[in-house]
């Protein structure tokens, strides 16, 4: 019905795309999409609004209800886009084509003309080509940033406007503010009304020369911060007189620095790892590289940069756009994350640079909506060090090595890694750390790891190294909450071996309270109580049950355990807190009010210790260290990185209520993460982005709480203390971290009270020292070449090995689903049908008899499915997964195979699978013809 339509969106969206701001036209969007979608679009918008809008048409282009097309001219008229309504009303694009020449012009001179004027006088004689909500905007811009940034606010809605009238009321308005030299500056590139160069009898003179201002653009790149080596604040503009020509000269190199241009150099047409340090500028690199890739092979070039999470996309997605938006608006760039609607392949055709998270790629290639890697021409992998294992990366590289070892008929992509350690794996030697460095070469075929070597100097004027101190602190002793909690978990152990051996469920031995070895201890008990078999069938499910319900709170008890060894009492007490309103809440049987009881009677005195009892001696020396800081230099800036979220949000909660810290006004942040049991531990990336603004404003936050979130790919800004409380990872994580204090003059404090922990922190230290010269030692290798070959063999035929393995078959027989926690019947395995290869969902509307649901928090949508409601069991309230609409169908119920336990209808056997790719069983392929109206509810 709006195949035309939707044509013809898709032939005029260069123009649409410039134009259209999409939160603008906000209600269509809520209107017609999910709110998810609507969130993706308005947060790309933060970042690149042409961006947004082409994600916006491209999801009109899947609009089929009735009315939604002419909804649109109808909310763009009323959000005063006149000219562009005009435009897509008649599909006549003329008007706005001859406003093409006024937008190059004011590009070209923005980097002056912003210098000259006062937006806020401007803005009175404007109000016929700027909307009232842009005025606003412009206004507080100038308030809070100052002339230049309003300038530049202004400038950018001109380019986006379509009114026909812009560029004149524009120049009528710098004369009525007396702005001549802008005027002067506009007019003379070309924007004058008088012909340029004609005599007085209207012939062309053309022994005259005239001279115009041509614009050098020299990039100031700043250590701290990769995003704002892009920025056009930071670059020193010079006019300088030239020659017309007929074109109007400019210049918009970026002059690397001499150590960039050496890894960039190194790169020149063949596989790389470049190895470099935080905080040096290696997105600059690649985007280097892009640029001379590009002039390499023109009109053949498809380049994609691959991150490893959504948030450092956004990151690098914004810099690549922003670059080359400004340096050549011909280079398409376009990027793809999470859940967006969008066809890869379609995107790598139409695009000369991509940027995805690496995921998006794998699902392509394995779908085969991209056939090949042959698509491509370049691949950039940042964090580059991740090439191992089962990661997305290595998933990728392994279909490259595939290829290339199995045809001599490819056309494969350049690969090119970035990262700041190849200290991969474990080695405790230089020999083993040069044969782990060699099979990161062999994942990713490259035969070259490019350091900065001639211009080292250089590089250390600009990146500097923090000093490591350690402060070993002691450790909680004689804590009466402690005493009081751990006897609640001996307490509850009892009942549990009163209702079944426990002991004989586990082989883990020796599980000290508050530790990670109980949490195993837990989960490995509760997997294996899931298919305890018993001749009673009444006593089996009242045992597990009740198994399920004493661990689950001993799960609960360790956490808070955990939480006490490293922040207040009163924020372990606070998450047992949490944990009780929700088992209430839940509707609990017997056991669960007996264990709730026990909790209550010891709470009066849990809170008097809370409120009362022993500061924890880590939080005092966190304490003195913070003051001491900010009372030697109050310009300070600290990251403080933890280990778990709810760590980070207790660590905001403590600095807020100490008087002598509050000051620091902390900004966390954190992954998004599935579920917390502190109140605003999710974050969206607007969230982030407004976290680390604020950190970036040396009048707000001055401490950045972070989880590992932090530690890879996100660029922090400049910060002069680093601290890591109770945090230690691995060589590659330690590097990265410390790499986050990047102001000279920098430290990294380690605060810990594990003597191990710190003494692995220092063994860590030795290995990147191992680690460099493994470099040094690989990089001069004759036969480097060889050994790469040689591995890349031998993993190829061990892939293949395992490839000619006959698969187990899947069995035919029939079974049962039973309820993880409470086993009441769920569903049949007859009834089980697999979408899309991956999503799976029961046909049995008598299931609904045997679950409640309640509303999804944030229903979104994703391969053609839209999730509604939350799906419980309705004895236990055990999550069981989703309901969820399917193209027309809905209301079906899409499973998840960890909540149930899988009975076997014969011989009643009980198995347990985490994930659904481990089922043993053989589950149909679903066919829509088995949905009709009189078997499942369709939508209209």
């Amino acid at each position: 019905m709006y195949e035309l339509v939707k044509e013809n969106l898709r032939r005029f969206s260069d123009y649409i795309a410039k134009i259209l701001r999409p939160s603008l036209i906000k209600t269509f969007m809520t209107t017609h999409f999910d709110k998810e979608m609507v969130e993706t679009i308005l947060s790309t918008e933060e970042t690149s609004v042409t961006s947004a809008a082409q994600m916006l048409l491209d999801r009109m282009c899947y609009l089929e209800e009735e009315g939604w097309f002419q909804a649109f001219l109808d909310t763009l008229f009323a959000s005063d886009y006149t000219g562009l309504h005009k435009a897509i009303k008649e599909w006549d694009f003329s008007e706005l084509e001859e406003l093409k020449e006024h937008r190059i012009l004011l590009e070209r001179i923005e980097p002056s003309i912003t210098k000259l004027i006062k937006p806020g006088e401007l803005l009175t004689h404007m109000n016929d080509c700027l909307k009232l909500r842009e005025c606003e905007e412009i206004k507080a811009v100038e308030t809070q940033k100052g002339y230049i940034a309003a300038s530049e606010k202004l400038v950018d809605t001109l380019l986006r406007s379509d009114k026909p009238n812009w560029f004149k009321v524009l120049k009528m308005a710098l004369d009525a503010c007396n702005c001549d030299q802008a005027l002067e500056l506009l007019e003379s590139n070309g924007g004058g009304t008088a012909s340029m160069g004609s005599g007085s009898d209207g012939e062309a003179d053309s022994m005259t020369t005239e001279t115009v201002t041509s614009v050098s653009f020299t990039f100031r790149e700043e250590a701290e911060s990769e995003d704002m080596l892009m920025s056009t604040n930071n670059m020193t503009v010079t006019e300088t007189p030239s020659e017309f020509k007929g074109e109007y000269a400019r210049s918009g190199e970026r002059k690397l620095r001499e150590y960039q241009k050496e890894l960039t150099d190194a790169a020149e047409g063949q596989n790389t790892i470049i190895c470099a340090p935080t905080g040096c500028g290696k997105t600059i690199v690649a985007v280097a590289i892009c640029e001379n890739h590009l002039k390499k092979c023109p009109g053949r070039a498809k380049i994609v940069f691959l991150a490893t999470k959504v948030d450092v996309y956004e990151q690098q997605y914004k810099l690549f756009k922003e670059h080359f938006s400004f340096t050549d608006p011909n280079i398409k760039v376009t990027g793809m994350c999470g859940d967006m609607a969008l066809s890869v392949r379609l995107l790598i055709e139409t695009h000369d640079i991509v940027v995805l998270t690496a995921q998006i790629l794998v699902n392509a290639l394995q779908s085969g909506e991209v056939p090949s890697l042959d698509m491509l021409s370049l691949i950039l992998l940042d964090e580059c060090h991740n090439t191992t294992g089962k990661h997305p990366y290595n998933n990728i590289m392994t279909r490259y090595l595939d290829t290339k070892l199995s045809s001599s008929t490819h056309s494969l992509p350049q690969i090119v890694g970035l990262t700041a350690s190849v200290g991969i794996g474990t080695f405790k030697d230089r020999t083993e750390a040069e044969n782990n460095i060699l099979q990161l070469c062999a994942n990713l075929d490259t035969r070259v790891i490019a350091t900065v070597t001639k211009h080292l100097d250089e590089l250390r004027t600009f990146v500097h190294t923090p000093e490591k101190e350690f402060f070993d602190v002691p450790r909680h002793t004689c804590d009466p909450f402690i005493r009081i909690i751990e006897n609640i978990m001996r307490n509850i152990e009892h009942l549990a071996k009163n209702t079944y051996n426990i002991e004989s469920l586990s082989n883990i031995q020796n599980c000290e309270y508050g530790s990670q070895k109980y949490e195993q201890w837990i989960v490995s008990v509760q997997k294996s109580c899931r298919v305890i078999v018993m001749k009673n069938t009444d006593e089996e499910r009242r045992i597990c049950r009740d198994l399920y319900n004493y661990t689950e709170h001993l799960r609960k008890y360790n956490d808070a355990l955990i939480i006490n060894e490293d922040a207040r009492t009163k924020d372990s007490l606070d998450f047992l807190d949490g944990f009780f309103e929700q088992v209430r809440n839940a509707g609990f049987d017997e056991t669960e009010r007996r264990l709730t009881a026990l909790y209550d009677s010891q709470r009066p005195q849990l809170l008097f210790l809370a409120t009362e009892g022993q500061q924890n001696p880590k939080l005092e020396e966190l304490r003195f260290i913070l003051e001491e800081e900010y009372h030697n230099n109050d310009q300070t800036r600290t990251v403080l990185f933890v280990r778990t979220r709810a760590l980070a949000d207790a660590m905001k909660k403590w600095i807020d209520d100490t008087d002598s810290l509050k000051f620091l006004m902390p900004g966390v942040l954190i992954g998004k993460g599935r579920k917390s049991n502190f109140n605003g531990s999710v974050m969206t990336p607007t969230n982030k982005k407004g976290v680390l603004d604020s950190f970036k404003s040396s009048d707000q936050s001055k401490i950045l709480i972070a989880t590992s979130v932090a530690d890879e790919g996100i660029d922090i800004p400049q910060c002069n203390l680093v601290l890591m409380y109770e945090y230690v990872g691995n060589v590659v994580k330690m590097v990265q971290v410390r790499g986050r204090g990047r102001a000279q003059g920098s430290r990294c404090f380690l605060i810990s009270s594990n003597k191990d922990r710190i003494m692995k922190e220092k063994m860590n230290m030795l290995k990147e020292k191992l680690v460099e010269e493994a470099i040094v030692e690989l990089q001069k290798l004759p036969d480097l070449s060889y050994k790469v070959d040689r591995l890349q063999r031998e993993d190829k035929a061990r892939r293949d090995h395992v490839s000619a393995s006959p698969q187990k078959p899947k069995k035919q027989g029939s079974y049962r689903l039973l309820c993880a926690k409470c086993k009441t019947f769920a569903c049949s395995s007859d009834d089980l049908r697999v979408v899309q290869k991956s999503h799976h969902i029961a046909l049995d509307r008598s299931m609904f008899e045997r679950f409640t649901t309640f509303p999804h928090k944030k229903p979104i949508s994703f391969d053609n499915f839209t999730k509604n409601k939350k799906m419980l069991c309705g004895n236990c309230k055990h999550d069981w997964g989703l309901i969820a609409s399917y193209l027309t169908i809905q209301d079906l119920p899409l499973l998840k195979i960890e909540s149930f336990v899988v009975q076997d209808s014969v011989t009643e056997e009980q198995f347990y699978f985490k994930k659904w790719c481990n089922v043993t069983f053989a589950i149909q392929e679903f066919d829509m013809k088995e949905i009709t109206p009189q078997t499942w509810p369709l939508r209209d």
